[in-house]
C-alpha cells in the first residue's frame, strides 16, 4: 500500500542543512529509504532532509512511501519546522497522526497528535491544549498496558504534557506548589522510563525529561538543577547523540552563570560551538543563540573579575563583539528566527554605539525594529528606538532623534513603572532643544498612542524620580551648550539607557529566555514572550 507524494511534506523553507546529501550519498531509492529510517530511529536532525530525498527518489522510480514511512517523514519534517517554517508544523503532525493510524501504529499516532497540539498557533499551549494533552496521556497509558504503545511513545506523550504544564506554571494560582507537583510527575516519568534506557528512543526521552526537570528546578534550587541538566547531557552522550543538545547546554550554562561559574559556562558554550566536537553542526539559529549566550557569559565574567582595565578586559570585549557579529550572520536566510535575529542586531548595534561607531549601529538598530514589531516585545522596541536616538544625536540629527525618543516614550508610558516614559519624554524635549525647535512636531504616532506636542515636553512622574530625571536632562543640556558632544558627550551614552527593561526576557519565574535563562536576569516588560522547546527530539 502506498501513500501520497512527497510534495505534501516538502517545504519552501528548509530550516536545516542538507546534511548527508553531498557526494557520497547512495542513488538507490531503497538505500536512501534505509538511511532515512536509520536517522529517524536515532532522532537525527537531518532525518527530514533524508526523507525528502528518499521520497523523491522513490517517486522517480515509480514507487511511493508506505503510510508508515510517509508518517515518519512528515514527523521528521515537522520537527524541522523552525523560524519562518514553524506554522507548517501543526498540520504536518496531524497528517502524520492519520497516516500512523492507517499503518496500525496507535502509539506513534498519539505522539504526533500531542506534538501537533504543542506546535499549534499562538505563543504557547493554553489550558485547553494542556487538558487535551492530559487526555492523550491517559490514552497512551491505556495502550501501553495492552501492548499497543511502546515505552518511548508513552513517555513522549507524558513529556509533552509536562512541557505544556511548565509553560503554564506562572499562570497558576500557586506557581511554586504547581512546580513542585510537576517535579513529582517528572520524577515518576523518569522512574517509568529508566528501566528501558537500553532503547535509544527511551534514552532520548529520559534526557529531555531530566532537562525539563532542571528547567523548573532552576529558580528554586540551582544546585539540583545543575545535577538534572548534567544528567540530561550524559544521557545524550550515552545514546550516541553527537549533535548538540543546544537547549540543554544553554540551560546549564545559564544556571552556571547565575551561580557565578562563568568560566565553566563559557567552556560549555565554546564546546557546543566547536564544529570539531560533533559530527553535526548546530542549526544556524541555535548557533546564533549559543553565540549570544557566550557573549553574555564573557561580559559577565569580565564584570565579575574586573578591578582595573587591562589586556584581558580588552580581549574579552573583542571576543564579545565578534560573537555578536557571528550571531547576526547566523540569523540571515529564509529560516531565520525573527526574535533571535532582531535581538542579535540590537545587541551588536548597542555594542558598536558604545564604541562610537554610530553610523553602523544606526543601520543595525533599524534592521532590528521590523522583527520587534512582528514579535510584539515593547521593551525591545523602546530600547532600540532609544539607542537609535542616541546614535542620531551623535550624528548631528537631533530632529530625527527627538522623533525616536517620542515613539519610545509613547510605548513606555503603557508600562506599570512610569519613570521610563517620563525620562524618555524629557529626552525628547532635550533633543528638540538641540534642534532649535521650541514647539515639537505636531503629532507622532506610536504603538502606545499619539504623542502630542505638550506630552513630549511635559512628561512627568512623582517624587525623586522626576527630580533626578530633570537634573540629568539639565546637566546634559549644559554640557551640549558648552561644546560637548550631543546626547552625553565625553560622558558616554545617556545613563537612562541602562535602566530600560531588557528585551525578550521571560514573562515569569519558570519561563526560558533566548539565552537559556530561567526567570531572566533583569527587569522585564509585561508583554515579553517566553521561549518554548518544540516537540521531543
Amino acid at each position: 500500500m502506498s501513500s501520497r507524494s512527497p510534495d505534501e511534506f516538502r517545504l519552501g523553507v528548509r530550516p536545516y542543512d542538507r546534511g548527508t546529501g553531498t557526494g557520497d550519498e547512495p542513488e538507490d531509492p531503497h538505500e536512501l529509504l534505509h538511511r532515512a529510517r536509520l536517522l529517524t530511529a536515532h532522532g537525527h536532525p537531518w532525518a527530514g532532509s533524508a526523507w525528502e530525498r528518499a521520497a523523491t527518489a522513490l517517486q522517480r522510480a515509480g514507487g511511493a512511501l508506505t503510510p508508515g514511512d510517509h508518517a515518519d517523514a512528515l514527523d521528521a519534517t515537522a520537527l524541522d519546522c523552525r523560524g519562518a517554517a514553524r506554522p507548517a508544523a501543526g498540520p504536518l503532525f496531524f497528517r502524520a497522526a492519520d497516516l500512523h493510524e492507517q499503518a496500525g501504529r496507535r502509539g506513534k499516532a498519539l505522539v504526533s497528535r500531542a506534538r501537533a497540539l504543542v506546535a499549534g498557533p499562538g505563543p504557547g499551549p493554553g489550558a485547553t491544549v494542556c487538558a487535551r494533552l492530559a487526555e492523550l496521556c491517559d490514552r497512551a497509558t491505556g495502550l501501553h498496558r495492552i501492548g499497543q504503545a511502546a515505552v518511548a511513545e508513552t513517555a513522549t506523550v507524558r513529556l509533552l504534557h509536562g512541557r505544556a504544564r511548565a509553560d503554564l506554571l506562572d499562570t497558576a494560582p500557586d506557581p511554586t506548589a504547581e512546580a513542585a507537583a510537576l517535579r513529582e510527575e517528572l520524577t515518576r516519568l523518569i522512574a517509568f522510563a529508566a528501566p528501558h534506557r537500553a532503547d535509544p528512543a527511551v534514552l532520548r526521552v529520559l534526557a529531555d525529561t531530566r532537562a525539563l526537570l532542571g528547567r523548573i528546578t532552576a529558580p528554586d534550587d540551582p544546585a539540583a538543577a545543575q545535577a538534572h541538566l548534567r544528567a540530561a547531557l550524559d544521557d545524550h552522550r550515552s545514546g550516541g547523540r553527537l549533535w548538540p543538545a543546544t537547549e540543554h547546554r544553554l540551560l546549564l550554562a545559564a544556571v552556571l552563570r547565575a551561580t557565578g561559574a562563568h568560566v565553566e559556562a563559557a567552556a560549555l558554550l565554546r564546546a557546543a560551538l566547536s564544529a570539531g566536537v560533533t559530527g553535526t553542526p548546530p542549526r544556524p539559529t541555535d548557533r546564533a543563540r549559543l553565540c549570544l549566550a557566550l557573549a553574555r557569559t564573557v561580559a559577565g565574567a569580565g564584570e565579575q573579575g574586573r578591578t582595573t582595565p587591562g589586556s584581558e578586559e580588552v580581549e574579552g570585549d573583542r571576543e564579545r563583539l565578534s560573537l555578536l557579529a557571528e550571531a547576526v550572520r547566523h540569523t540571515d536566510g529564509p529560516a531565520q528566527d525573527i526574535r533571535v535575529g532582531a535581538l542579535a542586531r540590537l545587541l551588536l548595534g548597542v555594542a558598536l554605539a558604545k564604541r562610537g561607531r554610530h553610523g553602523k549601529a544606526l543601520d543595525l538598530l533599524g534592521q532590528a525594529l521590523p522583527g520587534f514589531a512582528e514579535d510584539g516585545d515593547t521593551a525591545a522596541r523602546v530600547g532600540t528606538r532609544a539607542w537609535r536616538a542616541e546614535c542620531l544625536l551623535h550624528l548631528g540629527e537631533p530632529g530625527r532623534a527627538a522623533r525616536e525618543y517620542a515613539l519610545a516614550a509613547a510605548e513606555a508610558r503603557s508600562w506599570d513603572d512610569p519613570r521610563h516614559g517620563a525620562a524618555l519624554g524629557l529626552r525628547t524635549a532635550h533633543a528638540l532643544g538641540l534642534a532649535g525647535t521650541h514647539r515639537p512636531v505636531p503629532e507622532v504616532h506610536g504603538a502606545g498612542g499619539t504623542v502630542d506636542a505638550d506630552a513630549k515636553a511635559e512628561a512627568t512622574t512623582e517624587g525623586e524620580a522626576e527630580a533626578e530625571t530633570e537634573a540629568e536632562a539639565e546637566t546634559e543640556a549644559e554640557a551640549a551648550a558648552e561644546g560637548g558632544a550631543p546626547g552625553g558627550g565625553a560622558q558616554g551614552p545617556w545613563p537612562g539607557l541602562r535602566e530600560l527593561p531588557e528585551p525578550f526576557g521571560p514573562p515569569g519565574r519558570y519561563q526560558v529566555d533566548v539565552y537559556g535563562e530561567v526567570g531572566g536576569a533583569g527587569q522585564q516588560a509585561d508583554t515579553a514572550p517566553g521561549t518554548r522547546v518544540q516537540g521531543c527530539e
